[in-house]
């Protein structure tokens, strides 16, 4: 764009000024009569307003507090300050500050009616759009009644009983009127099975439109949901198991495991003066359904392009661990390791690190950074303040942290100067890690980075991630039908739940697999090493599927979700998370979250409030 000097502008205008009438210069003339009654009408105004339902996705998927955190695999940090009278975060914490107020509640809860509206609005539109190709027009409405369903399931697992408006707003409305959650998952199914009929099948339409697998895919997770019957709301019944496993299986014969777990996510080096830079490869045979972002930074924007609120981008290599800025030897704000944590860290609780067998499991070493490395030299360091004489040289590449895995943890011996061992590095043990500050080698709670999403090379920020976010895998089409089947439903294609168990067990070993894969048998309690394999033999149950759900997708915008459906909430987030065991308040009411205040503030007659809020 050329700048025009300012000058020059206001002698052209006074030029047009005194060439013309003054009735002339006032005469409007409108350069466009287009509003939404005569776009959408059209074919590119339809396809406008579908490709529109997608960019909610990004936002959503952003806003992922109450699906993450305050499980039994995620936390915050400094959970040690609990015994000086620390609060902690709401969120972990389930106390009296859980109200209809909590932020979190309000965000998620505004963005998914904003889909459902935008949603309703295609499928109402339809009918009048004109010179489209109907079977195309068809596809479109399918689309959207994908996303849709998407949205309220989404919505109904979090508030149970909720609104639900499926026509287009046209006018000003505060009436907000509940329905049964069971009416929910019947709209919710009916909208799907409508959908699969008329989706196209993967590579007959562009990448990242909603397909008959991803259809098929919500609904395998729907019935297993709804066959769980949540305090007997949802209208499910030993039927729904049967249906999830038959969907898994469609999943499963048309999506294929990829053979190497890591090339699901980008490829990285676990040290950045080793990086290769690897080219992207987020369009892999076994992703049913994605959130895109594109290669192009300037279009990854939310819709209102609110980087305060929503950054730019995939920011999902950015949000779990604690950073590296500040341990010697880094640059500071800097690619290698990046930015971490503007909206708060994600922490994997020392118990989740316990699941994995670190030996043979794969995912283990592309999940967690288990050292960090000098970026540049650093003369006369000082690893124990208390002896300020006392110092070390590091030289660009020298370990400067470690953290052992639980299954090998450090002697005295073996830990670092600045705590009397004998390594020019520190040296953290699973019970040092998340706490308040051992060591000068890092302030503020150090944690490992936990890397299954990290992007080398991206520039140093918050977002601007371009890697698409997959939320659905035929992996987690297995952990469905396994699940499915150990709740009653016969066995699949492939046979019994501990057959589609292992398969993903087996994958995640690579050239191990076969082998028997060793997690801590009390995962909670730091101070053993006991050991037990998490190969399914006669041995399968609820909390093995759990485990192993948290092993295969870990951040992938499914946790609170897992353990709400299965009962299981209160039980492994008192005992896995250490804010939630020190201090935490949870109760039966917390399996549905509270309706927001501002919701209930501007609806007339006002909303009821879910119970004990």
């Amino acid at each position: 764009m050329k700048i025009i000097n300012r000058q020059y502008l206001m002698a052209l205008v006074l030029v047009t000024l005194l060439s013309t009438g003054c009735e002339d210069f006032l005469d409007e003339n409108s350069v466009s009569y287009q509003t939404t009654d005569n776009y959408y009408v059209t074919e590119q105004g339809f396809e406008d307003l579908v490709r529109s339902n997608y960019t909610k996705l990004r936002e959503i998927h952003k806003e992922r507090d109450l699906v993450l955190m305050g499980t039994d695999i995620f936390t915050s940090t400094a959970w040690d300050e609990a015994a000086n009278g620390n609060q902690g975060g709401v969120l972990n914490v389930y106390d009296a500050r859980f109200t209809p107020n909590v932020g979190a509640v309000t965000a998620l809860w505004d963005l998914l009616y904003k889909q459902i509206s935008r949603t309703n609005t295609t499928v109402t539109r339809a009918e009048g759009v004109q010179g489209m190709d109907a079977d195309l027009l068809a596809i479109r409405v399918a689309e959207a009644k994908f996303l849709r369903a998407l949205a309220y399931f989404y919505a109904v697992q979090q508030w149970g009983d909720i609104p639900m408006p499926l026509e287009e707003t046209t006018t000003a409305s505060r009436e907000v009127i509940k329905v049964p959650a069971a009416q929910v998952y019947d709209q919710i199914i009916a909208d799907l099975e409508e959908a699969e009929a008329i989706l196209p099948t993967k590579g007959n339409t562009d990448y990242g439109r909603a397909t008959k697998g991803a259809a098929q895919f919500l609904l395998a997770r729907v019935h297993l949901t709804r066959g769980w019957n949540f305090n007997n709301s949802l209208g499910g019944t030993s039927a729904d198991f049967d249906k999830a496993v038959e969907y898994a299986d469609m999943i499963i014969a048309d999506y294929p495991l990829e053979a190497e777990y890591r090339n699901l996510f980008p490829l990285h080096a676990e040290n950045p003066l080793e990086e290769t830079f690897p080219e992207k490869n987020d369009k892999n045979d076994e992703i049913v359904f994605a959130v895109q972002f594109s290669d192009d930074i300037t279009t990854n924007g939310s819709e209102f392009d609110e980087p305060s609120e929503y950054a730019i981008g995939n920011d999902y290599h950015s949000i779990f661990g604690s950073g590296a800025e500040d341990i010697p030897g880094t640059l500071g704000r800097t690619s290698h390791y990046n930015r971490h944590g503007s909206k708060g860290n994600y922490i994997v609780t020392p118990a989740a690190h316990r699941l994995f067998d670190p030996d043979i499991d794969t995912r283990y070493h592309h999940y967690f950074v288990e050292a960090m490395y000098a970026m540049t030299d650093v003369v006369d360091f000082v690893p124990d303040f208390n002896i300020p004489s006392n110092t070390i040289d590091i030289a660009q590449g020298d370990t400067v942290v470690y953290f052992t895995p639980w299954n090998n943890p450090a002697s005295d011996q073996d830990k670092g100067f600045d705590v009397g061992g004998s390594k020019p590095y520190a040296v953290l043990n699973l019970d040092e890690i998340g706490i308040n500050p051992i060591s000068p080698y890092h302030s503020d709670n150090k944690t490992p980075l936990m890397w299954k999403f990290w992007e080398p090379g991206i520039p140093y920020d918050d977002a601007l991630g371009t890697y698409d976010l997959a939320i659905f895998r035929s992996a987690e089409a297995y952990l469905i039908a396994a699940e499915a089947i150990l709740q009653g439903a016969a066995n699949g294609d492939l046979g019994g739940a501990e057959v589609y168990y292992n398969a993903i067990v087996d994958r995640a070993l690579g050239v191990n697999a076969g082998d028997d894969p060793m997690r801590a048998e009390e995962p909670a309690n730091l101070a053993s090493l006991d050991a037990v394999s998490y190969r399914a033999n006669g041995n399968l149950d609820i909390d093995m599927i759990l485990d192993e759900r948290a092993r295969e997708l870990m951040g992938e915008y499914s946790r609170w979700f897992d353990l709400k459906r299965t009962g299981k909430l209160i039980e492994r987030t008192t005992l896995m998370n250490p804010w939630t065991a020190a201090i935490g308040q949870m109760e039966n009411k917390h399996y549905l979250r509270p309706i927001p205040q501002k919701e209930i503030d501007r609806s007339i007659p006002s909303i009821e409030q879910n119970p004990e809020y």
